[in-house]
């Protein structure tokens, strides 16, 4: 058996989420190689090349990889495909992007954010909002996988000393264009990687209420979350959305705050290592998921809570 990893990275730091669908690779076994593809990304080859397990790194180093297309990136994999047994990639935007272009390319059914390796061709994977874990066993002699991170440990970054091979990247496929990006900046942890999550919900009640959350979420050092509602209702951006739709997040801490927890938000943060409830409504479903659980007014509970910090 072997494993190709699809690096996820901005050209002069590998992302986090890659470590973790490293430690899945683990977990099915065999030989382990990584492909790094972008643009001055020697870096990230070189940051590969250290991680533990890693058998070899593949530098696809071009400019028209600068901003990893999947529509550029899916021709590597393709051609690179007939020498593993499983690609893998963590089941980011990118990896939601770039894996299932390849799956059509070669004509294969995809596995997607898989959250256990019961044997290198069974796995295991949440269905229906997470109500339901699916079983699945693919005959497919090459088998495409997204990884839920928050489900495997991490690889060890440090420890490996892997051979790094250059690869001939081929010219851009032209069919799709990349015109900007547009960053939000914050002085807060990443939602997906911080070990404390203060999120809010429709109950917190309108945008200038979310500064509770914020004030909690600063005395703590946390990141800030919100459900899907608050975000429709205009409270926060999109980027805070913590759900089936949005960031899956497991903090060794996560606070709900005026969220009643419907099952597409439980999807995306039920794997939390402990969890906080605070909510007026006493049969509010969160707090059947709940560690600790405050049945209380959040704008009594917590100004209260953020005072006692």
């Amino acid at each position: 058996m072997k494993t190709l990893v699809i690096a996820e990275h901005d050209n002069t730091e590998l992302k986090s989420a890659t470590l973790h669908a490293i430690g899945a690779a683990i977990k099915i076994g065999g030989d382990i190689d990584i492909l790094v593809a972008g643009s001055n990304c020697d870096i990230v080859a070189q940051a590969a090349a250290q991680i533990s397990g890693i058998n070899k790194v593949i530098k696809a180093d071009a400019p028209p990889l600068e901003h990893q297309l999947a529509e550029d990136i899916a021709p590597i994999i393709v051609d690179l495909a007939s020498n593993y047994t499983h690609i893998l990639s963590a089941a980011t935007t990118f990896g939601k992007n770039t894996l299932p272009r390849a799956a059509a390319l070669l004509d294969t059914q995809q596995i997607s954010d898989i959250i256990s390796v019961e044997s290198a061709d069974t796995f295991k994977r949440p269905v229906y909002a997470g109500n339901a874990i699916a079983t699945v066993k693919s005959s497919d002699s090459i088998k495409l996988i997204t990884v839920r991170t928050t489900t495997f440990d991490a690889a060890d970054a440090a420890g490996g000393s892997a051979s790094v091979e250059d690869y001939s990247a081929p010219a851009s496929s032209e069919l799709s264009k990349f015109i900007k990006h547009e960053l939000s900046t914050s002085e807060r942890p990443e939602l997906t990687s911080a070990k404390i999550v203060v999120s809010g919900g429709r109950g917190v009640g309108s945008e200038e209420n979310f500064a509770i959350i914020e004030k909690l979420a600063d005395k703590l050092g946390a990141a800030i979350g919100a459900s899907r509602a608050a975000v429709d209702a205009g409270y926060v951006p999109n980027d805070y959305q913590v759900g089936q739709t949005g960031k899956i997040v497991a903090p060794d801490l996560y606070i709900a705050i005026g969220i009643s927890g419907a099952i597409q938000h439980l999807a995306g943060m039920k794997d939390s290592k402990v969890i906080v409830a605070i909510n007026k409504d006493e049969d509010a479903p969160i707090f059947g998921v709940a560690d600790y659980g405050l049945v209380a007014d959040l704008f009594d509970a917590v100004p209260e809570l953020e005072g006692k910090i």
